[in-house]
C-alpha cells in the first residue's frame, strides 16, 4: 500500500467516525481522528482516557472531516495540507496529529493566511514548509523541528523556542525570538521592534538570530544571552541603522552589527567594541549559513566591518536591590 493510499484510508476512517453519532458525548470524534470525552481513539488506534487534552477538538464535527480530505501525502512521504479556510485551531489540530502519530517527517502547508501558533510546542524532528503568511507565535516553545516560511511572518516568531531552526524568506514582525533559549532563527529581510527581548542561554544552548536587513527600536532589550547578528543588507550605501534604544537593559549575550550605529541609538547598559577572533568565527559561521539559505553573496558580507555590542555589566540593576552603604 502506498503512502498516499495509507493517508487516504486514514482520512476515510476519520470521516466515517465523524458521521456516526456525533452528538453522543461518550464517543464523539474530532476531524483529526481523536474522539472527545471518554472511550475515545486517535487515528493511530490507541485509546485515550477521560480528560484528554484533545477533547476540545470533538467540537469540530463533520465539517472538519471534510476539510481533512485536503491533506495528501505523495510517494516521497511529504504531506501537503491546504490551509485555506481553516481556523488556527483546525489547522494546528491536523498538524499536531500528523506530527505526534509519526505519519510523516515533512509537511508542506499551502495557502496560509494569518493562522496563529503553527508549530507551537512541537517536540520532534520535522520539516515544516509554510507558503503564505503565518500568524503570531510561529514555532513558539518548539523543540526540534525546522520551519521554513516562503513569505513574511507576523509577531512573536520563535517565542520561548528551545531548539530547531526557523527560516523566513521575507520579513518578520515585532518581538521575534522573545525569551528564546536555543536553536536559530534566520530572517532574510527586516524585523520589527523588540527583537530578542529577554533572549537567554544556558550551558550549550546558545540561541542565534540573524537579521538580513535591519530592526526597529529596542533590539536586544533585557537580553540575557545568545547572539544577534544584523546585516543591514537592505540599506543604501552610507545609510545607517535607524533603531534606537538598542540593548536597553541588556545584561548578557552579544549583538553584532554590520553597518554604522551612533551612540545616541544605544541603551545606557551597552558599549561598542571591535569583535575579537572568536567573535569573527561566530559571525562567519552564521553568515555562511545565512548565505546558503537565501543565496546571498558571502564574500560581500564577510569583507565588511562589524561592531560588537555587549553589556557593561551582568547586573545592571543590582544597585536597586542592594542596601546602599551609608558610610556609618
Amino acid at each position: 500500500m502506498s503512502l498516499r493510499t495509507s493517508w487516504i484510508d486514514r482520512t476515510d476512517r476519520i470521516d466515517r467516525t465523524n458521521s456516526a453519532d456525533r452528538t453522543d458525548r461518550t464517543d464523539r470524534t474530532d476531524w483529526t481522528g481523536r474522539t472527545g470525552w471518554t472511550g475515545r481513539t486517535d487515528c493511530s488506534g490507541r485509546t485515550a482516557g477521560a480528560g484528554d487534552s484533545h477533547a476540545e477538538g470533538g467540537r469540530q464535527g463533520g465539517r472538519g472531516a471534510e476539510r481533512a480530505r485536503r491533506a495528501f501525502m505523495n510517494e516521497s512521504g511529504t504531506l501537503t495540507v491546504d490551509a485555506q479556510g481553516l481556523s488556527s485551531r483546525e489547522l494546528n489540530y491536523l498538524l499536531r496529529a500528523c506530527a505526534l502519530d509519526r505519519v510523516c517527517g515533512e509537511i508542506s502547508v499551502k495557502n496560509v493566511a494569518g493562522q496563529r501558533y503553527i508549530g507551537t510546542n512541537l517536540r520532534r524532528s520535522l520539516n515544516l514548509e509554510i507558503y503564505g503568511t503565518p500568524g503570531s507565535d510561529l514555532g513558539a516553545f518548539m523543540d526540534g523541528p525546522r520551519i521554513t516560511v516562503f513569505g513574511n511572518a507576523q509577531d512573536c516568531v520563535g517565542n520561548t523556542m528551545t531548539s530547531g531552526e526557523i527560516v523566513v524568506h521575507g520579513r518578520a514582525g515585532d518581538v521575534v525570538a522573545m525569551s528564546m533559549r536555543g536553536g536559530a532563527i534566520f530572517v532574510r529581510d527586516d524585523v520589527g521592534s523588540r527583537c530578542a527581548i529577554h533572549m537567554k542561554e544556558y550551558g550549550d544552548r546558545k540561541p542565534l538570530v540573524v537579521i538580513g536587513g535591519t530592526a526597529h527600536d529596542f533590539l536586544g532589550e533585557y537580553m540575557a544571552g545568545g547572539t544577534v547578528i544584523m546585516l543591514g543588507l537592505g540599506l543604501a550605501p552610507g545609510e545607517g541603522h535607524r533603531a534606537c534604544f538598542i540593548g536597553t537593559g541588556m545584561h548578557g549575550g552579544r549583538i553584532f552589527v554590520r553597518g554604522s550605529i551612533e551612540a545616541h541609538q544605544l541603551g545606557r547598559e551597552v558599549e561598542v567594541v571591535d569583535p575579537d577572533s572568536r567573535d569573527q568565527e561566530t559571525i562567519m559561521c552564521a553568515v555562511e549559513r545565512f548565505c546558503t539559505l537565501f543565496g546571498t553573496d558571502f564574500a560581500e558580507i564577510a569583507n565588511s566591518r562589524f561592531l560588537k555590542l555587549h553589556p557593561r555589566s551582568h547586573r545592571p540593576y543590582g544597585r536597586f536591590y542592594a542596601a546602599r552603604d551609608s558610610g556609618g
